[in-house]
């Protein structure tokens, strides 16, 4: 049978055993809908009781502009060395662990393209965490810390065309005019999303563009 959003509900809750916490990763290409379809999950699991699951992006890990300025990558921004890869992989371990009180985690806001610390509380009640990011199955540098963290990792495999066509129109939303979106998606973003397309044997579940247009929203 075809899947379902539905199935990878049931996916995401027999994540959680015994009551201990675990973590579900979403990889894929920029714009195949990893984050709408994270937000998706989180908010279907949370509507039958407390709230037990949150989202916790990769994208709060992103370096910020001055730093990028000053390594002299900011025309790179989105690859994999433009992250805090060893920071997001402690954050990880550090949730898995599930030792503190309320573990506190960076966000990324798209207007300002720029990651905002403590922005996102995880408290002792969360039993699954949601991380989603194009680089979760990279085995390369400190990336190769973060797959260990994660009891599954699925991934995005949206229609080629579809998912270019979201992303300019993502850039477009967030203050780029076309012809620069266009050429943003089909240079740094592109490379990166070949990068991230090797990566896609290492998953535990690939969910196709099918389930990903019925589940998440036009633009995710």
């Amino acid at each position: 049978m075809p899947l379902t959003f539905d199935d990878l509900l049931d996916r995401a809750r027999g994540l959680v055993r015994d009551g201990r916490r675990a973590a579900l990763g979403i990889a894929g290409s920029p714009g195949a809908g990893k984050t709408t379809l994270a937000e998706h999950l989180v908010r279907a699991l949370n509507t039958d009781g407390p709230p037990w699951a949150a989202h916790v992006p990769m994208d709060g890990f992103h370096l910020a502009d001055a730093e990028l300025d000053r390594l002299g990558r900011r025309a790179r921004k989105g690859a994999p060395d433009t992250f805090d890869a060893a920071g997001y992989a402690a954050l990880l371990r550090r949730l898995r662990e599930d030792t503190d009180d309320v573990v506190y985690a960076p966000g990324f806001e798209r207007v300002l393209e720029q990651p905002i610390a403590g922005a996102i509380p995880v408290p002792p009640a969360v039993r699954l965490v949601v991380t989603e990011g194009n680089y979760l199955l990279l085995a390369e540098g400190s990336w190769a810390r973060v797959r260990p963290c994660l009891d599954a990792v699925w991934f995005c495999e949206m229609d080629e065309q579809e998912r270019i066509r979201r992303l300019v129109a993502r850039h477009e939303q967030f203050g780029k005019d076309h012809e620069t979106a266009v050429a943003w998606v089909l240079g740094t973003d592109q490379r990166n999303a070949d990068l991230v397309a090797t990566t896609r044997e290492r998953a535990d579940l690939v969910v196709p563009a099918a389930v990903l247009a019925a589940s998440v929203l036009p633009e995710g």
